[in-house]
């Protein structure tokens, strides 16, 4: 999914990855990270009441979408991480490499224990597409916090169920992930046991797994 960003949205600077390192309080290896997977960071558009004419509220006050021209095809979930850890907004990513452009994001949320912190889930992907494919228009809503809901939702692979906010959704779906690292862990356990007690026992527990996992996935 690729959106067109009106005119008055584009914010368009280069992001130097020192500023980002100094407000993530990045290591060493993540450092060599930046330099090994992404070639340049832009800003590349500021999406605010202001720029889109929509009512403002506390929970989302700016979106920003960052293009990073990578260096290869791949980049890190980690390195995406310690760029979000350093911007206090909800982000979108745009992923440029080889003609080539890539949507990802996670659900963004202030913590509920602190709001001056964040909290952000697992990351949701795009497929590649040609950059010349046609951006579709961003969609309407009545303020920040349901935009930014609808702008998560064209990227979330599994779709939200009558009357789920994201918020919801998207912890239902990282649930259904570690479910799934669950269920790939007793498999491999089974495998490799040979008494026929502990295989009976690690059975159950995978039918178990399975159905919970079917139902979130419902």
């Amino acid at each position: 999914m690729l959106f067109a960003y009106p005119s008055k949205t584009k914010f368009g600077r280069v992001v130097p990855k020192t500023k980002i390192y100094e407000h993530s309080e990045a290591n060493t290896e993540i450092q060599r990270k930046f330099i090994e997977e992404i070639e340049q960071i832009n800003w590349a558009y500021k999406l605010s009441p202001e720029t889109l004419n929509i009512t403002a509220d506390n929970d989302v006050s700016e979106i920003q979408v960052f293009t990073l021209r990578l260096r290869s095809g791949e980049v890190s979930e980690e390195t995406l991480r310690t760029i979000d850890r350093a911007i206090p907004f909800p982000l979108l990513f745009e992923l440029e490499w080889d003609n080539q452009i890539q949507t990802v994001a996670a659900f963004k949320r202030r913590s509920d224990a602190d709001t001056s912190k964040w909290v952000v889930s697992n990351y949701f992907w795009s497929g590649w597409l040609p950059t010349t494919t046609q951006r579709k228009d961003l969609p309407t809503a009545i303020d920040m916090s349901s935009f930014y809901e609808k702008l998560i939702r064209a990227i979330v692979p599994i779709k939200a169920r009558e009357e789920e906010r994201a918020r919801e959704q998207i912890e239902r779906i990282d649930l259904a992930e570690t479910k799934q690292k669950e269920i790939a862990r007793l498999q491999s356990k089974l495998k490799r046991e040979k008494q026929f007690n502990r295989k009976v026992e690690l059975n159950k527990q995978l039918k178990n797994l399975k159905c919970e996992l079917e139902e979130l996935l419902a």
